[in-house]
């Protein structure tokens, strides 16, 4: 990833998967320095560069890793996963090296990309976690019909049980009956801060249409409403197919607001496969003083 800013300015790579958006910064040759102030600064999209994740490629910890993958969302805070993110980060390896295959270390372990065609990449997200400790929550439940204390204003269509799931992230899946209907700005953050969830949590709303298929919109923590997240796709794959829903199977086609994940709960490891396209927006680089000034214009 050959770029060489001014001596002040920090190098990025702008990336998507299916309009997730990431600011990409290659560390492993030197650290660079983020703080919380900075990365909002970065997120901003009238004053900075924007983004829903900045991702800081680091040098690998672990034998047979390419490099270590770190994950901030928009609101600076750090995060362990982001399936959308490793795809990109794998197709750049990959590009990198001329390989098919790379292994990415992250704070959940250590995750492999393959690649699936031109500019297809398929990231292996590992077991879904389903125990309320693992969520976590913050009072033992049954993470496939979760209860609200104090209770969530009525959801519109609302089909089933509440589901929790953890892929890297918490995730917490509503099955409704029209996801289009659901106001994502008006429910999603009260799911996201309730007390039942003390890392807060990513929320979806899932519709499913047909069976392998599944409509899915997303409120991600520290970032808002968001056009795709490869975690919470996986993660509703894994709801439907828990004995409480039985709503669908182990594979489907998740149709988010950006586009279309191809997820895959194989039986014969119970690894959650996710395979989906990865685009190059633009390279680029920024001077973190500046942006720090221009916040204060606000």
């Amino acid at each position: 990833m050959p770029y060489n800013p001014p001596m002040d300015e920090i190098a990025f790579i702008k990336m998507h998967g299916l309009g997730n958006d990431f600011v990409i910064i290659d560390a492993r040759a030197r650290a660079v320095p983020l703080d919380a102030e900075l990365l909002r600064a970065v997120a901003d999209r009238r004053l900075g560069i924007g983004f829903d994740q900045l991702i800081c490629i680091e040098p690998a910890k672990n034998a047979g890793s390419a490099a270590f993958m770190r994950i901030y969302n928009a609101d600076g805070g750090e995060v362990d996963a982001c399936g959308n993110a490793t795809r990109c980060i794998g197709w750049l390896l990959m590009s990198e090296s001329g390989g098919d295959q790379v292994a990415i270390d992250t704070n959940v372990g250590q995750l492999v990309c393959t690649a699936a065609g031109a500019r297809r990449v398929t990231v292996d997200m590992g077991i879904p976690r389903c125990d309320w400790q693992q969520i976590p929550l913050a009072r033992e439940m049954d993470c496939g019909d979760l209860h609200f204390e104090p209770a969530l204003p009525e959801i519109a269509g609302l089909a089933g049980p509440v589901v929790a799931v953890n892929i890297g992230n918490p995730h917490c899946i509503f099955f409704v009956a029209d996801a289009a209907a659901i106001v994502l700005p008006e429910i999603g953050p009260l799911v996201e801060h309730h007390p039942l969830f003390p890392e807060r949590v990513n929320v979806s709303f899932a519709e499913i249409p047909a069976p392998g298929q599944i409509r899915l919109r997303v409120w991600e923590r520290g970032v808002g409403a968001t056009r795709a997240c490869g975690t919470a796709a996986c993660a509703v794959v894994a709801a439907a197919a828990q004995p409480e829903v039985a709503r669908a199977g182990r594979k489907a086609q998740v149709m988010l607001d950006g586009g279309v994940l191809a997820i895959d709960w194989r039986e014969r490891d119970n690894h959650i496969y996710m395979t989906g396209e990865t685009a190059m927006s633009f390279r680029g680089s920024f001077a973190p003083e500046a942006l720090r000034a221009a916040q204060s214009t606000k």
